[in-house]
């Protein structure tokens, strides 16, 4: 008798992972950052089901995963030495580097472009699947295309439970927003996804940052459209006191750094402000309020240093209308 996947398991066992993987299937994968949905990134059948499970439009880039530095020379053409750098200060971390492809990297991978973006993730049980298979894995975020990326093996469950057969559970994800996606040209950083790597952090490296602000149709990294991360009910960022009163006539959500403003339906990020725990909760708080019964969910920036940018990036394309 044939049985169809209704859901997909949830497990802790490496070799289960592995074996589907190399059967040129997909499965989530525990990050620091957030879960990823992967692949074999060197087969075109494989990246195929990534972007048919995520609904995500071929003009997307992915990120590619590997278990060690050395590993980046097999797909890459050359690292100039600030970059080389980078991965030995940053990885295993949040930190993606993109950098020329070698043809043996599909250009469905790379959606057509001549760089790869590519990391180590700093998860022990993704770095040991990683160290055990032939090749690197492709792994975006494990959600539907433009919506709040998971955190925990349960919101992947959650979103794509009927589409993957496997979950591999890592429990949740410490630093709980995507990699920062730069590129190197000569003594200057180029920055064109701000997320868990801070540019304070870059800039013992080089004086010379720049910050790709553009959103575009077809982006060099993942994270520049103009709407991404997006829950389900509209979210408004401004003075939250001038919101509260602007939509006092519906049922309102908050999403506040550190102030309590007496309102049940409420996620605080960091009570002591603390950047590092602030950006550990946004994506499981703002999925939590996407499924409160309310009309709208409320936001304030906060201040822009540290992981508070990356934030504040990700709050930009979340209210993008």
């Amino acid at each position: 008798m044939i049985y169809l996947l209704l859901q997909s398991m949830i497990g802790n066992e490496i070799k289960t992972a592995r074996d589907l993987l190399l059967q040129n299937e997909v499965v989530a994968i525990p990050t620091e950052t957030v879960y990823g949905l992967a692949g074999n990134a060197l087969s075109e059948i494989a990246v195929s089901k990534i972007f048919e499970a995520k609904n995500r439009p071929h003009f997307d880039p992915l990120i590619v995963h590997v278990g060690k530095i050395s590993d980046v020379e097999l797909y890459v053409e050359e690292i100039p030495e600030l970059a080389f750098n980078l991965m030995e200060q940053f990885w295993p971390g949040a930190l993606t580097v993109l950098l020329p492809k070698k043809s043996c990297i599909p250009d469905l991978t790379t959606s057509g472009l001549k760089e790869v973006g590519i990391r180590i993730p700093n998860h022990p049980i993704t770095l040991e699947l990683l160290n055990s298979l032939s090749f690197p894995l492709a792994a975006p975020s494990a959600n539907p295309f433009g919506y709040i990326s998971p955190t925990s093996a349960q919101h992947v469950e959650d979103q794509l439970g009927e589409k993957i057969p496997y979950i591999l559970n890592g429990g949740y994800c410490s630093v709980g927003i995507e990699s920062t996606v730069l590129r190197v040209q000569d003594n200057e950083i180029e920055v064109l996804r701000l997320g868990g790597i801070s540019l304070e952090s870059l800039h013992r490296f080089t004086p010379s940052i720049r910050i790709e602000e553009h959103s575009t149709s077809s982006p060099a990294s993942p994270g520049m459209l103009t709407s991404h991360y997006a829950p389900k009910k509209p979210v408004y960022v401004g003075n939250i006191r001038e919101l509260m009163t602007s939509f006092s006539s519906q049922k309102i959500g908050i999403l506040s750094f550190k102030e309590d403003y007496g309102v049940f339906g409420q996620r605080i990020l960091s009570t002591s402000g603390n950047f590092t725990e602030a950006a550990s909760h946004f994506f499981a708080y703002l999925r939590e309020l996407d499924s409160l019964e309310i009309d709208v969910i409320l936001a304030e920036f906060l201040p822009d240093e540290n992981l508070g940018r990356a934030i504040n990036d990700k709050l930009k394309r979340a209210s993008a209308k």
